[in-house]
C-alpha cells in the first residue's frame, strides 16, 4: 500500500503546508509521493529535496523584493511573481534548491496544472529538478489574471486549481491508497463563484474551455470536499487543515505575517504528529 501526501494551493496560505511538511521533515516521517498544486506544488518540493525551513526561509527574505511578487513586476513581466526571479534565480543562485537530493529521492513527485485549451487538470511527474521542472512547478503556480500563461511540455496551462485543486481523486486512481491531504481552508469552508468571471470572460475569450472550468470550479471544489469527507471517515484519508480562517491575504509582503501562519502549520502539525504516525503506520 503506497502512502501519499496531497498539497492543496492557496498562494500565501500555502505557509501553513509549508510548516506541516517541515515538521515531517523533522520528525523522519516520510512518504512515498506527493501531488502539489500552485503553492502546494511550489512548497512541497522541498519535501522530496529534504529541504526543511527553505520556503518560509526564501518568503521571507524576499517577501519585500519587487522582483519576487510586486505589481512592479506584474506591468513589466505579465507575472505577479517574478517568473525568472522565482522560479530561476532564486532556487539556482540565492537559496539554492537541492537539485541532487531531489533526484536522489525514491518519492514521487507530481504536479498539478491547468491545460487553457481543454480546459482539463494535467498531472505531471517531476524526477529531477531542471528547468523544464521548474516551469512545470511555476505552471502549476501561475494564477490566472496575474500570470502569464506558461508554455512547457507541448502545452499551454495556468493553476493546476482552476481543474483539480484538491487531487486526491487522481493519486488514489495510481495507487496511492492511504494520503494525508493538507487543505489551507479550515472545515466549513465552501468556495463561492469566481466574482472575477467577467473579467476573465474578456481577457481568456480566446479559451472557451477554461473559461467553463473556471465558471463551475466553486462546484467541483465544494464536490470534492465531500469526497474528502467520505474518505476521512473511510480511514483511507488524514485531512489536516487550520482550526479557523489564516490570518494571511493570497499575496502578503508582511514578513511577520507570513512567519506566523509558517508557525500555525508547524503548530498544527506538532499537535497532530502521532496521530500522523499512527495513520502512515496502521493497515487500513
Amino acid at each position: 500500500m503506497k502512502t501519499g501526501l496531497v498539497l492543496e494551493g492557496g498562494a500565501m496560505r500555502g505557509l501553513f503546508s509549508a510548516g506541516i511538511i517541515d515538521v515531517m521533515m523533522e520528525h523522519g516521517i516520510s512518504v512515498d509521493g506527493i501531488i502539489g498544486v500552485s503553492a502546494g506544488a511550489a512548497f512541497g518540493c522541498n519535501y522530496k529535496s529534504n529541504q526543511p525551513g527553505r520556503a518560509v526561509r526564501y518568503n521571507v527574505n524576499y517577501a519585500r523584493d519587487p522582483r519576487y511578487c510586486s505589481i512592479r513586476s506584474l506591468l513589466f513581466t505579465g507575472d505577479i511573481y517574478g517568473a525568472d526571479f522565482c522560479y530561476h534565480e532564486l532556487p539556482e543562485k540565492l537559496d539554492l534548491f537541492d537539485t541532487a537530493a531531489f533526484a536522489a529521492s525514491p518519492v514521487e513527485f507530481y504536479v498539478t496544472c491547468t491545460d487553457v485549451l481543454t480546459g482539463e487538470p494535467v498531472y505531471q511527474k517531476l524526477d529531477r529538478a531542471d528547468y523544464e521542472a521548474l516551469e512545470w512547478i511555476r505552471a502549476s503556480a501561475s494564477m490566472p489574471l496575474v500570470s502569464r500563461i506558461v508554455e512547457v511540455g507541448g502545452r499551454k496551462m495556468l493553476d493546476g486549481g482552476i481543474a483539480d485543486s484538491i487531487p486526491l481523486r487522481r493519486f488514489r486512481s495510481i495507487g496511492y491508497d492511504k494520503n494525508i491531504v493538507v487543505l489551507t481552508q479550515p472545515r466549513g469552508y465552501r468556495k463561492s463563484k469566481n466574482s472575477m468571471l467577467p473579467v476573465i470572460k474578456r481577457v481568456y475569450r480566446k479559451y472557451p474551455k477554461l473559461i467553463d472550468t473556471i465558471a463551475r470550479r466553486h462546484e467541483m471544489y465544494n464536490e470534492t470536499l465531500e469526497y474528502l469527507w467520505q474518505e476521512e471517515k473511510r480511514g483511507t484519508t488524514l485531512i489536516l487543515c487550520p482550526d479557523e480562517k489564516l490570518p494571511i491575504d493570497r499575496i502578503e509582503h508582511d514578513p511577520e505575517k507570513l512567519r506566523a501562519v509558517y508557525d500555525i502549520g508547524r503548530t498544527h502539525a506538532e499537535k497532530h504528529l502521532e496521530g500522523i504516525r499512527t495513520f502512515l503506520q496502521n493497515e487500513t
